[in-house]
């Protein structure tokens, strides 16, 4: 009896054994990618111009978890990926770095751009979306494959989105003083895009975006300012028939200046020379 029993015991470890074995054979290889990533020549310049230095991450391989997947929208060709990145580095970054420090861009900044090729269409208005900033952490960047880099009025469009999405980026930094938002309140309107640009200003808005909500209007005069000279912006108050919208637009001018002085030490007059200097200069 006592042989029979060991006999029993005997064998269904055996048993055991093998199955632990079979079980461990059955696990197949890891499903998960562990191996390193080819760099190409521009996945190189990227890493070591603005993850390197600034901890900015450029990306411009298509991944459909960055973007909205309810938009036509296609990756950009990588021929258009340089330029952009190059533009962003010299109208962007380096003023921002001269006149703000070379750790300001290093501390304050977006930790991802992603770079589109198309129009971003909306579908409930008749408006293009040229960028979006998430959480003051990523800007996306649409129809860079559009761009043409002999005139100047279409390089400024992404340059424009930039400086406006930054803009939002500082004031979550350091809001904006709510006085601004109570110069002129009466006009914001959600239908802002049934305002020309013009109208807007004759109502002391520098743009019909910036008359959507007093965050949009600071923004929107911040990017009109770092893109364009100080001769032109003052001929583009100059040129407003209304003198009370006038003397409004000069009143946000003078409290964007006082924002950047007070918060940043950065005397925005200077920052909008070297961005104007630098935006002649991408003109092929």
């Amino acid at each position: 009896m006592k042989q029979y029993i060991y006999l029993v015991i005997a064998v269904f470890s055996i048993t055991f054994v093998v199955s632990c074995s079979d079980s461990e054979n059955s696990v197949g290889e890891s499903q998960i990618d562990t191996s390193t990533p080819q760099l190409s020549e521009l996945d190189v310049w990227l890493r070591s111009t603005f993850v390197a230095p600034y901890n900015i991450e450029v990306q411009y391989e298509w991944d459909i978890n960055q973007t909205d997947i309810d938009r036509y929208l296609h990756p950009p060709l990588e021929s258009s990926v340089k330029p952009v990145a190059e533009a962003l580095l010299k109208t962007w970054i380096e003023p921002y770095s001269t006149v703000g420090g070379n750790d300001f861009v290093r501390k304050i900044a977006p930790r991802q751009f992603t770079f589109v090729g198309s129009f971003n269409f909306n579908p409930t208005s008749p408006t293009i979306t040229l960028g979006l900033a998430e959480a003051g952490t990523k800007i996306t960047l649409f129809n860079i494959d559009f761009l043409d880099f002999t005139d100047i009025n279409s390089i400024k469009q992404p340059l424009k989105t930039v400086q406006h999405e930054y803009g939002h980026i500082l004031n979550q930094n350091i809001p904006v003083d709510p006085a601004y938002g109570q110069i002129n309140p009466a006009d914001y309107t959600a239908q802002w895009f049934n305002r020309t640009d013009a109208e807007a200003r004759e109502l002391g808005y520098i743009t019909a975006y910036g008359s959507s909500q007093e965050g949009e209007d600071f923004v929107e005069m911040v990017s009109e300012m770092l893109t364009n000279s100080k001769a032109d912006f003052d001929a583009l108050i100059n040129g407003i028939t209304n003198p009370q919208a006038q003397s409004i637009l000069r009143l946000k001018e003078s409290m964007v200046v006082d924002y950047y002085k007070t918060n940043f030490n950065i005397d925005i007059y200077e920052l909008q020379a070297l961005t104007e200097a630098a935006t002649l200069e991408l003109v092929n």
